[in-house]
């Protein structure tokens, strides 16, 4: 080998060097990215909890405080009151026609939640039942025909008088005539004592003043006249719920003040009654 083409070997060699050195000192390549997990599907939201609905008793036979109208539908004071405290207090109701003599008991025994059927408080209700605070002022009230002789109650003592079944007409009546006293007719509804008064069949009948009222407004050929004695002691109505049910009263009770506050108690009232006096 000449020393051109040694050298030229060299240089050749020492190319090749450099390049396989380089090589080796080089960046290894970056490993390619990992692929994005592929997205969950979301999890199905929790069903909405089932919202109550309180079943309401009420005897719909006591117009205009609550009644069935010509579709079957519950309608009057009470249920007008009651659907506007309820809306009030976050809560849904649902009423149903409930017979006066079986009223308590369905409430007892947890057939229904709420009463409102023109309920006077008393002290013996209380033992057996829990009242809210009261809704309405009511009296007892005579209905007698127009050319009756009756003036006071106790001209009633010889009379037949005829009452609704476990009221507290009836309660006075069976006071002033006494317990065992035939004279006592008992009805199960007051309409129905009413139209045995128009009838002929009782001489007077005692029933709550509001729906005596309604009744003889409804009524002009049945030719009756009311008379309102001092001796029947003012009473109050009020809605009534499960003996020690304290949670349902409580939100019965705020919502009757809160439409009290803002005047539709008193529009519901004006619906039904006319504008307070």
């Amino acid at each position: 080998m000449t020393s051109l083409s040694h050298r030229r070997f060299l240089r050749a060699s020492a190319a090749l060097f450099t390049g396989v050195l380089l090589a080796a000192c080089g960046k290894a390549p970056e490993p390619a990215p990992a692929p994005a997990p592929a997205p969950q599907a979301a999890a199905p939201a929790p069903a909405p909890a089932p919202v109550k609905v309180y079943t309401v008793g009420t005897d719909a036979a006591y117009a205009p405080f609550e009644s069935q109208n010509e579709k079957g539908e519950i309608v009057g004071f009470s249920v007008d009151l009651l659907n506007a405290i309820a809306a009030k207090a976050g809560i849904e109701v649902k009423f149903v026609n409930t017979p006066w003599e079986g009223i308590f008991n369905s409430l007892q025994q947890g057939d229904r939640d709420l009463l409102i059927s023109s309920i006077t408080i008393t002290d013996e209700r209380k033992q057996t039942m829990d009242f809210s605070d009261p809704y309405f002022d009511a009296h007892q009230l005579i209905a007698v025909p127009e050319k009756s002789k009756v003036a006071k109650f106790d001209d009633l003592k010889k009379l037949k008088v005829g009452v609704q079944t476990g009221t507290t007409g009836d309660e006075v009546v069976t006071k002033l005539l006494g317990k065992t006293n035939t004279n006592v007719k008992r009805f199960e509804s007051t309409p129905l004592a009413l139209k045995e008064l128009e009838a002929g069949g009782v001489d007077a009948v005692v029933a709550d003043n509001g729906v005596v009222i309604n009744y003889v407004a409804n009524h002009p050929t049945a030719k009756f006249r009311t008379i309102n004695d001092p001796a029947f002691e003012p009473e109050q109505y009020g809605i009534a719920v499960k003996k020690g049910n304290t949670e349902l009263l409580e939100k019965i009770n705020k919502g009757l003040a809160e439409i009290r506050a803002d005047g539709t108690y008193d529009r519901i009232y004006a619906q039904h009654f006319g504008e307070k006096k």
